[in-house]
């Protein structure tokens, strides 16, 4: 009881990290239309930068996950904070295509994944058994949605108050309290002691992963996620631009995605807490499933200011709830060992898909002055990565 106890510290540290980075990251769609006007590059321009920060962040995961199961989180995360804080500080200052593309789409986005789900997960599991995994990954996950749920309206009333610019700067110097949140994580992740984690910790970590590539349930986790992240980046980069296509307000873009983040607190603990209990195959299942019946109901549905309130509260109970079941899966599959790693694999499969979702969004409006095609497309990815998750291999919970 005194062990679980003082692993709290390192969850809620965890927890508060990935509000950070996720919270902001999340709000960087309010900053396209104003980018937009002052540097004249064009809807096409901006949105392939964001798309090129979709994967840059899901590239960075793997990548830092292997860094952090050599050296440990900390390092990683101060590593990861220093670029992201760079990366907000010199978008102002950028004027070409290229110049947008390093500062958001390589520094700020590379820092973000830094902090993000495998690396704080990857460490925390590590010191949970694996029964707590679940309701932890969820517990971290509830973290990032609540910090969408808090940047979001105070990135739109930043914006507002002390224009675009300024905004960014007061985001960026904000970034750097991630440093102070991870120094419960300085420790090196240290793996409490389990006959099935004793096993993998003697296969390598290229032994591992060709094993995983190998596995179909592994590889199906990863075609739902890169339908997961399609959907998401979508939303996040393009959601501003379809509130404006409809003639509201811009603060009702920014007021859905905070109550997508809020919506998605508790998703987040709901599917972390089923996943101690229920196949979380399943889980990942109902919660793609209800992605096509909203986006549905959504298009049917008049354009008004309550629609797209209760669009943004249904998606937002599976949002990113969709990482506690994923992560628990891999961890069932594989083990905590290499947690970060091949977790984060399945994230830059996500982010590939991010990639898509706001690249071809804006090509999608750029084409044909709105976002129709686009939706039809989320509904028919929605129902694969439903059907996908049916395949993989899970025991049920005792």
């Amino acid at each position: 009881m005194h062990k679980q106890i003082s692993l709290w510290p390192v969850v809620i540290a965890a927890a508060a990290i990935l509000a950070v980075t996720m919270g902001i990251r999340q709000s960087l769609g309010l900053f396209v239309s104003p980018l937009n006007t002052s540097t004249g590059l064009g809807i096409v321009s901006i949105s392939f930068a964001m798309a090129i920060a979709q994967f840059a962040w899901g590239l960075a995961q793997p990548l830092f996950g292997m860094l952090a199961d050599r050296v440990g989180s900390f390092k990683v995360i101060v590593i990861g904070t220093v670029l992201m804080a760079a990366g907000l500080a010199i978008t102002p200052f950028v004027s070409s295509e290229f110049g947008l593309v390093f500062a958001i789409g390589i520094m700020t986005a590379v820092g973000a994944g830094a902090g993000s789900f495998s690396i704080l997960i990857g460490a925390v599991a590590a010191r949970l058994p694996a029964e707590r995994r679940s309701f932890a990954a969820g517990f971290i996950n509830a973290g990032g949605s609540f910090g969408q749920f808090i940047f979001a309206p105070l990135a739109q009333a930043l914006i507002h108050s002390f224009n675009w610019i300024n905004a960014l700067l007061i985001l960026a110097c904000t970034s750097l309290g991630s440093i102070f949140l991870a120094l419960p994580l300085r420790e090196k992740q240290a793996a409490i002691a389990q006959p099935a984690a004793q096993t993998v910790q003697t296969i390598t970590l290229r032994q591992q992963i060709g094993s995983a590539f190998k596995d179909r349930s592994y590889l199906c986790l990863h075609a739902g996620f890169f339908t997961c992240g399609f959907h998401i980046a979508f939303l996040v980069t393009h959601l501003p631009g379809e509130v404006n296509i409809c003639g509201l307000a811009p603060a009702v873009g920014a007021t859905s995605l905070a109550i997508i983040g809020l919506a998605n607190v508790l998703g987040s603990l709901y599917a972390g807490w089923l996943g101690q209990y229920q196949r979380m195959k399943m889980i990942l299942f109902w919660m793609y499933a209800s992605r096509a019946v909203a986006v549905a109901v959504y298009l049917a549905a008049p354009k008004t200011e309550l629609t797209f309130y209760m669009f943004a509260a249904v998606l937002g109970f599976t949002w990113l709830s969709t990482v506690p079941p994923t992560a628990g899966l891999v961890g069932k599959l594989f083990g905590p060992r290499y947690l970060a790693t091949l977790f984060g694999l399945t994230l830059l499969s996500h982010q590939i898909g991010g990639f898509f979702g706001a690249w071809l969004g804006g090509l999608v409006f750029y084409a044909n002055g709105d976002y129709q095609w686009m939706w039809l497309g989320d509904i028919v990815l929605a129902t694969l990565a439903a059907l996908v998750n049916l395949p993989i291999r899970e025991t049920k919970p005792e």
